[in-house]
Formats: structure tokens, sequence, C-alpha cells
């Protein structure tokens, strides 16, 4: 694979994203609540996305926040935002296009979707209780998905890599915690504070009381 089958390939991966997330419309939902945590994500969330570019050279210390933003927003609206991120980060930053492109599909667009299918999981198999929220989406969940995301990064370009794909994975593992501790964290206090902020959350089917 070369440098013009990999951005093919992320083309194919992001396109068909951003028009199945707008063929739901979502900016419906920026009418209530929702507009604060989709602001907040723009105007925090590049900052984390610029970390690897301001850290010394071979320190590559990155965070997602892709699954805290499916959590907030749903998918169908965290897709876009998460496009808005990448092109602030190419205002701002000194990568170019291909480079955002693939930040935004490795770091944005597959950990969402992938928190998107462990969620329809657990609400499949799991009892609907805080708990399997919180620690279940929001921090073991975080972990599979973002360490997923790398992991597909790593299969699709590890022959641009200068370690070994096992090095590589056991950073992308140890990496996945701390997006996962974030997420967990921070969907534990907006569940406690400010659960209109959580477009996946339901007081209906998360709090009610055990059967019997």
């Amino acid at each position: 694979m070369d440098d013009d089958a990999l951005l093919m390939l992320e083309l194919v991966l992001g396109l068909p994203a951003l028009v199945a997330a707008f063929s739901l419309r979502p900016w419906r939902m920026l009418n209530g609540p929702l507009l604060t945590p989709a602001l907040a994500a723009l105007a925090l969330l590049p900052w984390f996305w610029l970390l690897p570019q301001q850290l010394p050279q071979g320190l590559q210390i990155q965070l997602s926040g892709a699954s805290l933003l499916a959590l907030m927003l749903g998918w169908p609206l965290a897709v876009p935002v998460l496009a808005l991120v990448a092109l602030l980060v190419w205002a701002i930053g000194q990568y170019d296009a291909a480079a955002v492109l693939s930040q935004w599909v490795w770091l944005g667009l597959v950990p969402a979707t992938l928190a998107l299918g462990i969620g329809a999981l657990l609400r499949r198999f799991m009892p609907a209780n805080l708990f399997v929220y919180t620690l279940g989406r929001g921090f073991l969940g975080t972990a599979l998905a973002v360490f997923g995301a790398g992991l597909l990064q790593e299969f699709a370009q590890r022959w641009l890599t200068g370690v070994s794909l096992h090095e590589a994975l056991v950073a992308r593992w140890l990496m996945a915690w701390g997006d996962a501790f974030l997420t967990g964290m921070f969907s534990a206090i907006f569940v406690a504070f400010a659960p209109q902020w959580l477009a996946t959350w339901s007081d209906r089917r998360y709090l009610q009381p055990p059967a019997g």
C-alpha cells in the first residue's frame, strides 16, 4: 500500500460516513441542550489533536475524544463535528490536508463508530443500569474503541512505521486508557450533573427500578 492507496482508503471510509451522518439531519439536535457540548468540542478538541505537533520529535501522545463526543452528541452529530475539528486542526496546525484527513478518520471517525457498535452490543446484551453506561460505554468501551481504531490504523499503514507492529500496538493499548479514563470520568460527571448533555443517556432506561 502506498500513500495514494492509503489516502483512497481514508476517503472511502470518510466520505460515506459523512453522507450517512448528514442524511439523518443531525443539525436538528443543535436546537436543544446539545449545542453547548458541540461548541465546547470545537473549542477544546482541536488542541488535543494538535498535541503531536507540539511535543518533541518521537513523543507521540495523542488523545481522541471521539468516544466521549459520540456519547454526548450521538454518532450522526459527532461525525460532522469531528470533521470540523479536523478542519480547525488543519487551519491552526502544521499538518497538510492528507495528514489531517488521516487524523479525522483514525482519531475521530473510526473510534466514534466503534463506540457506537460497542454501545449497541451493551444495550442488547447487558442490563440497563448506571454502571453499564458509565463503566461499560464510558470507560471500557472507550478503551476498546480507541485501541481498535489504532489497531486498524497500524494494519493499514504499518509499512510507514519505524517500530515493530508489536511495539506500536503496546503503545496504542496504553494510550487508549488515557481516553478511557477521561471519557469514563466525564460521562459519570455528566450523568450526575448534566444528563441533558448526553444524547445517549436516558433516565427512563438506565435509572429504572429493578424488576420484581
